[in-house]
């Protein structure tokens, strides 16, 4: 007779995980995220591989019989010509872009570790127009 029964109302709040179990939990995701992320790379390379050999091949098509592009019932292939720029003497491409006020060959991005250590040492120069956002991290290491 003297067991007691207990009853919950929806008052009681259920326990918060601890953060031993949301350590554990977290670097299991992260494990098979890696896991998955490898698998993933690995069979991709395989296709990757073998989308070149048949790029190459298409390559001496068009060199052979002195086409840009071939239409087949199941699509068309075509070749073209990609020009990629880049800088060996960043001084020189530097100065020459001050010198001729050619902003527009730089792309529109901030180096964001320059940009935090000038907030942090000379917050007065920062330029116009700059804003930032927060946001907090997690990082969850392995115990040794």
């Amino acid at each position: 007779m003297g067991e007691q029964l207990s009853f919950d109302f929806g008052v009681s709040k259920p326990k918060p995980p601890s953060a031993e179990s949301l350590a554990i939990t977290y670097m299991k995701i992260r494990q098979a995220r890696e896991e998955l992320a490898k698998d993933f790379d690995d069979k991709d390379q395989v296709l990757k591989e073998q989308q070149e050999v048949i790029k190459k091949s298409i390559l001496e098509l068009f060199k052979t019989i002195g086409a840009d592009s071939v239409k087949t019932k199941h699509g068309t292939i075509s070749r073209g010509t990609k020009v990629r720029y880049y800088a060996t003497d960043w001084d020189g491409v530097q100065k020459h872009i001050v010198d001729n006020n050619m902003p527009e060959l730089l792309e529109k991005r901030l180096h964001q570790g320059n940009m935090k250590q000038l907030a942090e040492d000379n917050p007065e120069l920062l330029p116009k127009g700059i804003n930032t956002t927060s946001e907090y991290t997690v990082t969850v290491r392995r115990a040794k």
